[in-house]
């Protein structure tokens, strides 16, 4: 069996931490093939090639590949595909974009989530926001498959696997990109960050929310939010952590002002450690945290930024 493993690239660059990931739960299907797709590629083709337990990279470079558009890049993988019993990659933004699209063109279905490898047709991935485990065996000649990276180990580095290029295939032309609108930020990205410090409701305000952002900056960490703190306007879409924003697992989750609401600590659970701040010693979050402080996040957040400078 053979394994083609849609790589994260961003600006020409590989998403190391992602994809590393994505080789270590592929490499129990088959030989992985990693596929590095853009405008400019042949960099995060150079680093994807030094990943352990790659076979091969193609490397596909044309400009209609670029801006992240999810059609050309469905169409270049369903190209491929011929060659590939699993087409994988990291449940990722821009995957939940491509790898539908693929399924769909191949007429199987898309299995997204996996938390685990039980053989090359069973998988395993959460349902009812983290609260059971639902077992899949597929049927389909071809498997497309997205892996919830927060579960595995990323692979080591060392490999020397051969480069190969590859032609882009005919662009369907159904999107075209306008402009983007990028938030830039000197902070680790959230998905991969060691450190996440996240607030929520009780926070109160937009203006208050740079509480969380100064502990945040004096930690190295990312900022996260919690849905109803995104959804009050004090933070924006994209720091939102929960089961409908993105799912962290860092070495220290810092949770401030955030009840632990099911939909949120589906998002963060399999964090190594968690702190919680909340005036509410009944808050849910107090549950799951290794560490719990029953506190005024007002006077105990800049005391604890304080210290740490």
């Amino acid at each position: 069996m053979a394994v083609l493993l849609l790589a994260e690239v961003n600006n020409g660059e590989l998403a190391m931490d992602a994809t590393a990931k994505a080789v270590s739960a592929s490499k129990a299907l088959g030989d992985v093939t990693v596929l590095c797709a853009g405008a400019s590629a042949a960099a995060a083709g150079d680093a994807a090639a030094k990943i352990d337990g790659v076979a091969k990279v193609l490397v596909a470079e044309d400009a209609s590949l670029g801006h992240r558009l999810a059609e050309p890049t469905a169409a270049l993988i369903v190209s491929l595909a011929g060659d590939y019993s699993h087409i994988v990659a990291p449940a990722s933004t821009d995957a939940k974009n491509v790898l539908p699209r693929v399924a769909a063109l191949l007429d199987v279905m898309v299995i997204s989530d996996v938390t685990a490898v039980v053989d090359a047709d069973t998988f395993e991935r959460p349902i009812y926001a983290g609260n059971a485990i639902q077992t899949v065996k597929s049927k389909d000649a071809k498997k497309v498959i997205s892996f919830r990276t927060s579960t595995f180990d990323a692979a080591g580095e060392g490999g020397s696997a051969a480069v190969e290029t590859t032609g882009a295939a005919e662009n369907p032309g159904l999107s075209e990109w306008v402009e983007d609108k990028v938030a830039e930020s000197d902070r680790p990205e959230l998905t991969s960050a060691g450190v996440v410090v996240s607030g929520g409701r009780g926070v109160g305000s937009e203006e208050d929310f740079k509480l969380i952002e100064g502990l945040a900056d004096k930690l190295g960490a990312a900022v996260g939010a919690s849905r109803a703190a995104v959804d009050s306007g004090y933070a924006p879409n994209d720091w939102q952590v929960g089961q409908t924003g993105k799912v962290v697992a860092p070495e220290l989750y810092v949770a401030v002002g955030i009840s632990g609401a099911i939909q949120h600590l589906a998002g963060m659970k399999d964090s190594k450690i968690i702190v919680a701040i909340n005036k509410d010693e009944e808050a849910p979050i107090f549950q799951v945290a290794d560490y719990g402080l029953v506190a005024d996040l007002f006077q105990a957040v800049p005391e604890l930024t304080e210290k740490l400078g």
